[in-house]
């Protein structure tokens, strides 16, 4: 059995990078079934967020592709460098590689420790990779105990109290300061997803009333407009809008900005000087950074909130020892699941291997015994079989118990050449 995670994230990755990696989803879609064409037994799941690139891998028998590997299939993908890819990439391994799914999970991992989107992100990562048959039994356990651990993080702990999350630190710590009130400033949003709802909840919170949703697709523009009391926008108004807004959240899944410096350009000159806060939650990002140097405008993106994210840390640190204690316990479990799986195999052959020479010499038995009747021959039967169960005994719990301890690969050998079991 082996296990590893390759990935970069918002720990070792700038944005730059991470918006040349990050796929939308139908583009996991098409890494995923890539994927397959190129290691058809080897399990995968690709999760691409706002943060974090990583692909989580297994297989139950050989080696799992290591970073150079995954790095130049990365390369291929997005027509990028293998060598300056890899130099972006971390892997982990076995142990190491569960503990940290399991922390992503439960957002311990994350830029704003507690957010709330990330457990939703992990299953739709693990639903894509079931949708395109890259998941097998390991990966399904893991995501499995990803999903247990993260509840238990958040009903145990007080991690997930006063939720915070990205667009709250976005809005509470920057733009807060620039606004003394959000009830009388008009909000524009640019995109229709989870991040662009949570966005509108806090400002909600804060006050504004007066928004305005715009999406490639109209239907759900008008569905997060209504939703939070807004108004939709045709795409093509978008620089109207932004003409008219004081506060613009970019939360769009796009590969290049849905804002250039021409088009910000365009719409300045009916602003009149008023000041405009841009908050750009997209990877890859929805403004031009250079429109971040025009006078009056303040542009931030994910990168710039890791400051306040980290005083957001600071605050939940109290509560950190008891969430790893719950990923360390969840951690035990799933490996000792899998090594008491692993076992079934080898027993049900060590019995197979026991059952052809039981069933001959009973066979030779009842030949000489012609006399017996069935339920004379169905007792001797349970007899040879209870004689057999303990004979085979203490070789299975001696199995079982270095099971527990460590996958028994000593131990296993041992039995294979005692046993001449196969395969």
């Amino acid at each position: 059995m082996k296990l590893r995670v390759v990935g970069c994230s918002h720990h070792n990755a700038t944005i730059e990078i991470r918006e040349r990696l990050a796929l939308d989803g139908r583009r996991i879609r098409a890494a995923l079934e890539a994927w397959r064409a190129r290691y058809a037994d080897i399990e995968a799941v690709l999760l691409s967020t706002c943060n974090r690139v990583e692909f989580y891998l297994a297989t139950e028998q050989g080696e799992v592709p290591c970073k150079n590997a995954v790095a130049a299939f990365l390369a291929d993908f997005h027509h990028l460098c293998p060598a300056e890819t890899c130099s972006h990439l971390e892997e982990r391994v076995d142990r190491e590689a569960i503990v940290h799914l399991f922390r992503v999970a439960s957002s311990l991992d994350s830029m704003v420790v507690g957010e709330s989107q990330i457990l939703a992100q992990v299953k739709d990562a693990y639903e894509a990779a079931v949708a395109s048959q890259t998941v097998g039994t390991l990966l399904h356990e893991a995501f499995q105990g990803a999903i247990r651990a993260a509840r238990r993080v958040d009903v145990e702990t007080e991690i997930h109290r006063h939720r915070v999350s990205v667009p709250s630190v976005a809005v509470a710590d920057f733009a807060g300061n620039i606004f003394e009130r959000f009830d009388d400033k008009k909000v524009l949003v640019v995109g229709a997803g989870e991040m662009a709802e949570e966005t509108l909840r806090y400002l909600r919170k804060e006050g504004s009333r007066d928004v305005v949703v715009i999406n490639r697709s109209p239907e759900r523009a008008e569905a997060l407009a209504r939703r939070w009391e807004g108004v939709a926008m045709a795409w093509d108004r978008l620089e109207a809008a932004l003409a008219a807004a004081d506060l613009v959240i970019g939360a769009a899944a796009a590969s290049e900005p849905v804002v250039s410096l021409a088009q910000f350009e365009r719409a300045e000159k009916a602003r009149q000087n008023r000041p405009l806060f841009l908050l750009d939650l997209g990877v890859p990002r929805n403004f031009d950074p250079a429109i971040g140097q025009r006078p009056d405008v303040y542009l931030y993106s994910i990168d710039d909130l890791e400051a306040a994210c980290l005083q957001n840390r600071f605050a939940r640190e109290k509560q950190l020892p008891a969430a790893e204690r719950i990923i360390q316990q969840e951690t035990d479990r799933y490996f000792a699941e899998a090594r008491h799986r692993l076992t079934g195999p080898i027993i049900a052959s060590l019995k197979r291997g026991w059952e052809e020479p039981k069933r001959a010499e009973l066979d030779r038995l009842f030949k000489k015994l012609p006399q017996l009747d069935d339920p004379s021959r169905d007792a001797i039967d349970q007899a040879f079989d209870r004689l057999l169960n303990k004979l085979l005994h203490r070789p299975i719990e001696s199995l079982r118990h270095e099971a527990r301890q460590g996958f028994p690969t000593t131990l296993v050998e041992a039995l294979a050449k005692l046993f001449h079991l196969k395969d």
